[in-house]
């Protein structure tokens, strides 16, 4: 019997109540398999800085040290809401990039998949998704542009100005290429490396580490993109992709273009991952104008958590078992009102319901197939 100690970060708006529902899908999977989960709840985010002046608590900091894997829901406030938390303290710069600095989570996985039986979900015409889109990106997620410096002030002409500097060295390079070339070769084995090296630097050094990685990885066919052609190509032809590489800024543009072309980031699920820990999250935000209705999708919640069981417990094939009921369901004509996309022909369902249903899904996967 394995135990694992999962932190429960519920966060702010939807994300409590797509938290319940994961702990349901927890519960079941603990209940089918030889395994025990500890959840720790802890305060993250907006409702951890009214409740304490601290968007990320030292009290959540020790409960996650001390998890064997992270489970975060969304977090933020609405326009007006997010001026009473100080610059600092908001979500993202106050507890998001914190804790991606304190675990080191550098490999941010986001697949974009989607297969043929929920292509209704998707704004883009049959005839593009084909057989359905599966491809996923690799961000890095520790650097550029977000991690470094930072100054602000006024000139001595009276002007307001701000310098924030995109900052890389070769090894925070290397070590996220290594991983999507290591994912590309369990896959297709074809990489595209997604760059601006006509106009940034660190493109161009970005490249030349692509090409010093490359030669370890002889079965994989390295293809070079610039971003604004990549962003091109995911709404024309995203059936050309597979695994795509890309720094931190390019990868959370084009992750979101990607749910996009979905339909919604409530169908993207995240995994990021460090050298010791790794947390799970929706792709998408926290929808403070939907919170407490009871109606927010949960599938990027339910998907991280196939994630999480999969790449934190090694539990393969309960995750494949998990993304069957879930996908199961949404196949069925099921969806919360947000995903409502083919009318009448929908049946519109709570939170709470479409997991329940997901629930009795899972329940029905022989274990261990």
């Amino acid at each position: 019997m394995s135990t694992y100690k999962i932190a429960l970060l519920a966060g702010d708006g939807i994300g409590p109540e797509i938290m319940d529902e994961a702990v349901k899908i927890l519960l079941l999977v603990e209940s089918r398999n030889a395994v025990t989960f500890d959840l720790k709840p802890a305060l993250f985010g907006a409702s951890a800085y009214f409740e304490t002046g601290k968007s990320f608590p030292e009290e959540s900091g020790v409960i996650c040290d001390q998890a064997d894997a992270i489970l975060k829901g969304t977090i933020g406030l609405n326009h007006e809401d997010s001026k009473k938390i100080p610059a600092d303290e908001g979500p993202e710069r106050g507890a998001l990039l914190p804790m991606r600095r304190r675990y080191d989570t550098y490999a941010n996985f986001r697949p974009v998949y989607l297969p043929r039986s929920l292509a209704h979900f998707s704004p883009l015409k049959p005839e593009v998704i084909g057989d359905g889109i599966d491809l996923i990106i690799i961000r890095e997620l520790v650097g550029g542009l977000y991690f470094g410096s930072k100054k602000s002030g006024v000139d001595d002409q009276g002007r307001r100005y701000v310098h924030e500097t995109l900052e890389y060295n070769e090894d925070q390079i290397r070590r996220v290429l290594e991983v999507a070339f290591q994912l590309a070769s369990k896959r297709k084995k074809v990489l595209h490396n997604i760059h601006k090296s006509n106009v940034l630097k660190s493109s161009i050094l970005w490249n030349e580490i692509v090409e010093e990685v490359r030669p370890s990885y002889p079965d994989i066919e390295v293809k070079h993109v610039l971003v604004d052609a990549a962003a091109t190509y995911l709404c024309l032809d995203p059936g050309s992709f597979d695994v795509m590489v890309m720094e931190n800024m390019f990868g959370d543009i084009l992750s979101d273009q990607g749910g996009g072309i979905l339909g919604s980031l409530g169908l993207m699920p995240s995994a990021c991952v460090g050298p010791e820990k790794s947390y799970y999250e929706p792709s998408h935000g926290s929808a403070p104008d939907i919170a407490g209705q009871g109606i927010a999708n949960p599938y990027s919640m339910i998907g991280s958590v196939a994630m999480m069981l999969e790449m934190s417990f090694g539990m393969d094939r309960e995750a494949r078992n998990l993304w069957r009921a879930m996908q199961s369901v949404f196949a069925a004509g099921y969806t919360t009102p947000d995903l409502a996309r083919r009318g009448k022909s929908e049946k519109k369902i709570s939170t709470a319901e479409v997991v329940d249903r997901v629930v009795t899904e899972l329940g029905k996967q022989p274990i261990g197939d």
